[in-house]
């Protein structure tokens, strides 16, 4: 059976011209003259696979028309075609639902080769409606491959005892989710899992953020401060880029772990924690022994039980299902229809070297729904978002807030908003602070610090209403 198109166009020789050149490829067309009458066949049953509609119209309008196709047959793509392409009538269009807006007037291969492009997204989401949808990639670790099999058996095994952990593999491979893992399959599961990034700590304020300090430890430590450890009280530590950390913190972390107590920064208070520790690094710790860069007693507490994550390169079989997971939650971050990757687009991702592992291939999935024309992504736009990827250090996870960023930005002049600068920049900016503050558990010095601004010019930016912790909270 024919895919059949409805063409609705109230310009007789538009309406003939269009339906001619898509019956001649091969296609079923029904001609309307208006958006009332193409609504009342299909009212009385006809079958429609796709719309092309003009916009401007007697009777119900073309914006009209998408607003009742999307409450009566929200699966029906439809192409709007218009003389007047201005941004009003563009944006209200996609914010309508369309699938893609044909200026007039138009070569007549443009229709034939969008409507075989649509088409074909159809019959491939019909396809696969009774497969179940992927696990979320972001928020689970996912895999088919033998590497990864291997890994979720250790993971089971290991979960179960209490014993330090120590996490290993390259950047971007996705080491916090194996502690995630471990952590939620373990008898502790149901207490605090503590999560921290001991390289994105300056030095001077690891301590405090490790061990916690009291009021007037420091200049700025106005009051009490409950460190990671305490706040892991009963469950997991998880410590990131462990071989980055200064040599005087090796030692009072190695106390931790072989004592089981600690005192808070300036403190007399002894104060004893139960804290399973899995660390994380993508250094040779036993080189920076070598070196004298890391002691090795703390090597010996932390390697007790040690997993290696495979890059992605070694589990080449696992992209295709990470690549759906990753573009099914970008498609649903930018609240956009589904989307999908054509077979040859898929096999591109598989020939990349993926140098910047699962985090790369995140950054790229969201990089190619931001920019995609419609739910099919092509090849083209594989090869073109990994040439823009080169410019950026895919294992600093530096690429991902662009990519939230720009599909903010797209879906902005999408609408026809008006000035959107300065307010996206504020916006930012209050975004960047209070993260910041969040990060550092209401902490001014300690986010204004690693921020690289005063603290003063944090307060005032945040405002009022946001210049440190909750009430009941501490605060530095």
């Amino acid at each position: 059976m024919s895919p059949r198109i409805f063409v609705i166009d109230d310009d007789r020789a538009v309406r003939f011209v269009l339906t001619e050149a898509l019956r001649d490829a091969g296609f079923d067309v029904h001609a309307f003259d208006s958006a009332d009458a193409a609504l009342l066949a299909l009212s009385k049953g006809e079958r429609a696979d796709l719309v092309f509609t003009d916009v401007r119209m007697p009777g119900t309008d073309g914006l009209g028309l998408l607003d009742a196709l999307g409450q009566r047959y929200p699966e029906l793509p439809v192409v709007v075609m218009s003389a007047y392409t201005d941004v009003a009538t563009t944006a209200g269009a996609f914010r309508r639902g369309a699938r893609d807006y044909l200026p007039k007037p138009f070569d007549l291969d443009m229709p034939v080769q969008l409507a075989r492009d649509l088409l074909k997204d159809r019959e491939g989401i019909a396809a696969s409606a009774a497969a179940p949808p992927p696990p979320p990639a972001a928020a689970a670790l996912v895999g088919v491959s033998a590497p990864m099999r291997e890994l979720f058996r250790a993971v089971g095994r290991y979960a179960q005892l209490p014993l330090a952990v120590l996490v290993t593999g390259e950047t971007g491979t996705g080491k916090e989710l194996v502690a995630r893992a471990l952590h939620a399959e373990s008898p502790r599961a149901a207490k605090p899992f503590v999560a921290l990034n001991t390289a994105a700590i300056p030095a001077e304020l690891l301590e405090s953020e490790l061990f916690g300090h009291e009021a007037g430890a420091f200049t700025g430590a106005t009051r009490r401060y409950v460190g990671r450890f305490e706040q892991a009280d009963g469950g997991t530590l998880f410590l990131d880029e462990i071989g980055d950390m200064a040599e005087a913190l090796q030692t009072r972390l190695l106390r931790v772990l072989a004592e089981g107590e600690f005192f808070r920064v300036g403190g007399r208070e002894l104060i004893r924690v139960d804290v399973r520790v899995i660390a994380a690094t993508h250094q040779d710790l036993t080189r920076r022994v070598s070196e004298g860069r890391f002691r090795e007693d703390l090597l010996h507490r932390l390697d007790v039980l040690r997993l290696r994550l495979p890059p992605l390169r070694e589990r080449a079989e696992d992209i295709p299902l990470l690549a759906a997971g990753f573009i099914s939650e970008a498609a649903q971050a930018m609240a956009l229809g589904p989307r999908r990757l054509a077979p040859a687009a898929l096999d591109r991702l598989a020939r990349h070297g993926w140098p910047g592992n699962v985090r790369e291939l995140r950054n790229v999935c969201f990089r190619l729904v931001a920019l995609a024309a419609g739910e099919r992504i092509p090849a083209a736009a594989v090869d073109a978002a990994l040439r823009d990827s080169r410019g950026i250090d895919a294992g600093s996870g530096g690429a991902g807030w662009r990519e939230a960023l720009a599909a903010v930005v797209h879906e902005q002049l999408r609408s026809g908003a008006q000035g959107v600068a300065e307010p996206m920049r504020q916006a930012f900016e209050e975004t960047l602070l209070a993260a910041a503050l969040e990060h550092h558990d209401g902490h001014r010095l300690h986010a204004a610090t690693q921020l690289g601004v005063g603290r003063n010019t944090l307060a005032r930016k945040l405002g009022p209403g946001r210049r440190g912790r909750k009430p009941g909270s501490c605060d530095a």
